[in-house]
């Protein structure tokens, strides 16, 4: 569904068998301020929106507000900011997304310090920590050490330009975040078009590289759009995933279930290409890829491809699959392709 903006769109999601992954995530950030032993009080509002994850990870919090359980709505978001604005809290840790990001500063601004816990589809703002354990580290070395504070952007994605395969993204405003650059990403930064050369290059190199029956798992982005252009393919997904076999596109806009059924037992390469100032290979935008596609193709049938501006921005590349074990089996290095029959190996943290 490309995020949960919009009317009935979460429904429609979980109809479909989608997974709430805020839940679990939000613990995971919770059990690190847990086991590093910090003196702190942790407000939360109830049931799903705080209280239950504190629960989960062996955090006795403090719980004010009121929701209707598992009906919950923006509003309820912007509710529960104030009332820890009232509370005077320091830092207000939320898991989401950069709708979730907009609600918290159309609700305190500035006033309090936020610090977002990665959980969405798309997460353009500079709000968040890399993964939810990096956010728990940031928490806590900004109530025990006080990072200093940096305004990051926030931005707004049209969600539904975005399912119709357009993007469009506006700054929303600014909020204060620790400042810890090395956990905390960037704002997502556009291709611009001085990469369209190198694009074609890369896009040629690939084309050269595939192989007849093999199956081709296609993320989004444009450097990847320009491989199915190099193919004849124009009518790819750009901000979704692609099927491609014997240099044709067999499915379009698949879901997680698709490319399984798909790659179950073949020969399968995933093409990707990390985000703009973020680096992310995987876990951001391109969630259809998970941690199950990525097993059953191979880290080893992973290819990596950036135009070179695209990494100079980028020195070091990223993922956030939701399985810190796959996680930590990418640690390392990664060869990229740059070019036409050019390539550089990156560090992946």
């Amino acid at each position: 569904m490309k995020g949960t903006d919009g009317t009935g769109v979460v429904e429609k999601a979980l109809e479909l068998g989608a997974k709430p992954v805020s839940p679990g995530r939000a613990v995971d950030a919770l059990r690190v301020l847990k086991r590093l032993k910090l003196e702190f009080e942790l407000i939360t509002y109830p049931a799903e929106m705080g209280a239950d994850e504190a629960r989960e990870a062996g955090i006795e919090g403090r719980t004010i507000g009121k929701i209707v359980s598992k009906k919950t709505t923006a509003e309820d978001t912007k509710q529960a900011a104030r009332g820890m604005l009232a509370e005077g809290v320091e830092l207000i840790l939320f898991a989401g997304g950069d709708g979730t990001a907009i609600d918290l500063i159309d609700a305190v601004g500035t006033r309090v310090p936020l610090l977002g816990v990665p959980t969405g589809v798309k997460m353009h703002s500079a709000v968040f920590a890399n993964t939810p354990e990096a956010a728990g580290e940031v928490a806590a070395r900004f109530l025990r050490e006080g990072l200093p504070l940096r305004e990051a952007e926030v931005m707004d994605i049209d969600e539904e330009a975005y399912r119709q395969n357009r993007l469009s993204a506006k700054l929303k405003g600014f909020a204060k975040v620790p400042y810890e650059p090395a956990m905390v990403q960037a704002t997502k930064e556009a291709s611009t078009g001085y990469e369209l050369a190198d694009q074609k290059a890369i896009a040629r190199w690939v084309f050269e590289l595939m192989e007849k029956g093999r199956i081709y798992v296609l993320g989004p982005g444009t450097t990847t759009r320009a491989v199915a252009e190099e193919l004849g393919i124009y009518d790819s997904t750009l901000l979704g995933v692609d099927l491609i076999k014997n240099y044709k596109l067999v499915a379009k806009d698949v879901n997680e279930e698709q490319i399984l059924q798909a790659v179950g037992g073949k020969l399968a390469t995933i093409i990707v290409s990390p985000i703009g100032r973020q680096g992310f290979i995987l876990g951001r935008g391109n969630q259809q890829i998970s941690p199950e596609v990525v097993m059953e193709v191979g880290k080893e049938n992973i290819l990596v491809i950036a135009a070179p501006q695209k990494l100079s921005s980028t020195p070091t590349l990223k993922v956030d699959t939701g399985d810190t074990k796959l996680d930590e089996v990418f640690r390392g290095y990664i060869k990229v392709i740059t070019g036409y029959r050019q390539s550089r190996m990156v560090k992946i943290i």
